[in-house]
């Protein structure tokens, strides 16, 4: 099994965060950032808060379910 995957303090101070042209303004919204070998999301209400640490394999598996229809029960 492998390590919890987090971000080197270099890569949180130089990392790039963006938010789905959809999103409310409200700041209620999840945002995600790529940095190499890894993809970060995190709230937009708490941007010091935690932020969750993905490989790309399984940042692109959930894509892959969420663009199937998978999760849509989730947002009814």
């Amino acid at each position: 099994m492998l390590g919890k995957m987090t971000l080197t303090d270099p890569e949180r101070i130089n990392i790039t965060w963006r938010k789905a042209q959809l999103s409310t303004n409200n700041g209620s919204c999840v945002e995600v950032a790529a940095v190499v070998g890894k993809v970060a999301l995190r709230d937009s209400k708490d941007p010091s808060g935690p932020v969750l640490v993905y490989t790309p394999a399984e940042w692109g598996a959930f894509l892959d379910g969420a663009k199937k229809g998978e999760f849509d029960d989730l947002a009814r």
